[in-house]
């Protein structure tokens, strides 16, 4: 009887640990190519086009990085961070920040620097976009970090330097 017990604890430990850690995520990779968006002034025609605001390169922290991360000031007047050329490791709730730094080479800098979170992460691989709020002040948050909330891990940032826009 003593053996069954035991047999059903350590079944049930493997089971929650499994659900904890999603090691399988490790190994599967996300793949997401999401266009660009398009808004209503573009597809009618309109000579506005979107400006960059911010842009830098993703560089590992936890685990290996790469690609670009830009924002973007649609026509409309809405902002959108784009991911291109994206890579970086798999694993279980993974996040994007904009972290209120100029650079977050480790863990401590995203928990004490603050950050704002624009959701989840859609793919370890590929081109996306996430939605930027209105209210987030980019002379704050000046860096983009992938965060992995369940074990408070950065996979890897992206410092943003401001672009010069020249008059048209």
């Amino acid at each position: 009887m003593k053996r069954t017990i035991a047999i059903i604890v350590i079944l049930i430990i493997i089971v929650v640990l499994w659900y904890l850690f999603r090691p399988e995520k490790l190994y599967i990779s996300e793949t997401v190519q999401e266009e660009f968006p398009i808004t209503a002034q573009e597809t009618t025609g309109s000579k506005s086009s979107p400006v960059v605001l911010v842009t830098g390169n993703f560089h590992g922290v936890a685990h290996d990085g790469k690609g670009t991360a830009t924002i973007y000031q649609l026509p409309d007047g809405k902002r959108v961070l784009r991911f291109t050329e994206f890579e970086t490791s798999n694993g279980p709730d993974v996040q994007v920040y904009l972290v209120a730094a100029q650079d977050a080479n480790d863990n401590d800098t995203v928990k004490q620097a603050g950050f704002v979170s624009l959701g989840s992460l859609k793919g370890n691989i590929g081109d996306q976009n996430y939605d930027v709020p209105a209210d987030v002040d980019l002379s704050k948050y000046k860096a983009v970090t992938i965060w992995c909330q369940r074990f408070g891990v950065n996979f890897g940032t992206a410092p943003l330097t401001p672009q010069q826009h020249q008059g048209g």
